[in-house]
């Protein structure tokens, strides 16, 4: 697998520290050209120069991928560099907590654009240029276990959700291109982590970025051929592919609903299948009674 990516060329954005450095290096070290993104230019060239200094080849920038004419200019960079490109790692993203009476617009306005924009305006120009070359390729958006729900982290689940949807949607459209489009959900311990109290008892330091590495590198590859619009979970020692929201049965029908007949479905019908929510998977108030009365 040393050479997994020989002769590609990846853009991997969010790549001046954490788990998108983490990704820039293992592209670099299985012999892929690597165009390292991060609004921090700084922190770009220093991954770049670490990759260059070990024998990889690699470009900085700092580009905002939340600019659609920037995210294009990254795309562009990695084709006039290297003269294609083969692989996106969509890594950019921003994170906070707060509860959502106390959260603050504008730092909700700017997760969305990074985290969701961001993913759209880099991703489009990818597939853009890997149609204009003839299709084939690999995307790989990072997404998160919070997309199901999560406390204290309203704007960032939805914006991962999102991304979750854009997987499913994009990996539907490309197929037939060739283009596999794929989402990792990673948990390492990294700077969003040290964040969250909560989140460092449940990711110790040695979950590294690197231990997620080898999953992403995987996905770029040739080896995951046939896998595309998947959402893929990995928190260092487990790797398993998530569910995708389905069509739950029973289905009723009927030529017209109005409040009474809703209100009969759930009392007679949908009370027994509600449920349980958000990543904790939280037991539905209407069914607490039962789940109590079971432990």
């Amino acid at each position: 697998m040393d050479r997994l990516l020989q002769d590609k060329a990846v853009v991997v954005t969010g790549a001046g520290r954490g788990l998108g450095e983490a990704f820039a290096v293992h592209v670099a070290r299985a012999g892929g050209a690597v165009v390292v993104n991060d609004v921090d230019a700084d922190l770009a060239e220093r991954t770049a120069e670490t990759i260059r200094g070990h024998g990889g080849r690699a470009v900085a920038n700092g580009y905002s991928v939340a600019d659609p004419a920037q995210a294009q200019a990254i795309v562009d960079q990695c084709v006039a560099e290297f003269g294609r490109i083969d692989g996106l790692v969509n890594n950019a993203g921003l994170n906070y907590e707060a509860l959502p009476w106390e959260d603050d617009v504008e730092q909700a306005r700017q997760l969305v654009e990074v985290n969701v924009l961001g993913v759209m305006y880099t991703g489009l120009a990818a597939i853009r240029a890997m149609v204009g070359a003839g299709g084939g390729g690999s995307i790989v958006n990072i997404s998160s276990g919070a997309s199901l729900g999560q406390r204290k982290l309203g704007v960032y689940s939805a914006s991962k959700g999102a991304v979750a949807s854009l997987t499913y949607s994009w990996a539907l459209d490309l197929d037939d291109s060739g283009i596999r489009v794929n989402a990792v959900c990673p948990v390492a311990h990294t700077r969003m982590v040290w964040k969250s109290e909560r989140a460092l008892r449940a990711c110790p330091p040695e979950r590294t970025p690197a231990k997620i590495a080898p999953l992403v590198l995987f996905l770029l590859g040739e080896g995951a051929h046939g896998i595309t619009g998947q959402m893929i979970r990995c928190n260092g020692p487990q790797l398993h592919v998530m569910g995708q929201p389905y069509l739950k049965q029973p289905i009723l029908e009927r030529p017209d609903w109005d409040t009474e007949t809703v209100q009969q479905a759930f009392d007679e019908v949908f009370s027994a299948h509600l449920e349980n929510y958000g990543l904790e998977k939280r037991v539905p108030p209407r069914l607490r009674k039962w789940s109590r009365q079971a432990s």
